[in-house]
């Protein structure tokens, strides 16, 4: 079970990383930041599904990014799809 946490922490810090390089001040991004409060559009999460899609192979699909409220949403679907 170790083994999840440290990719949950891993993807929590690239999903962080990403919206630092979107703009978004790094102290801001917490796991129950919601997007609408960190100013991140519909723009950036398919920007971020991207990322996501090329590091870790999940696919995101609209439906699932109409879902996603905050940073943690994010984290826990892309462990979830990869564990």
């Amino acid at each position: 079970m170790p083994q999840a946490t440290q990719n949950k922490e891993q993807i929590e810090q690239r999903v962080t990383d990403a919206l630092v390089e979107f703009g978004e001040e790094r102290e801001n991004i917490t796991p129950g930041a919601r997007f609408e409060d960190l100013e991140v559009d519909s723009l950036d999460l398919v920007e971020l599904a991207q990322i996501v899609e090329d590091e870790y192979g999940v696919e995101l699909a609209d439906a699932d990014l109409d879902k996603m409220e905050t940073v943690g949403d994010v984290v826990e679907l892309i462990a979830s799809r990869t564990a």
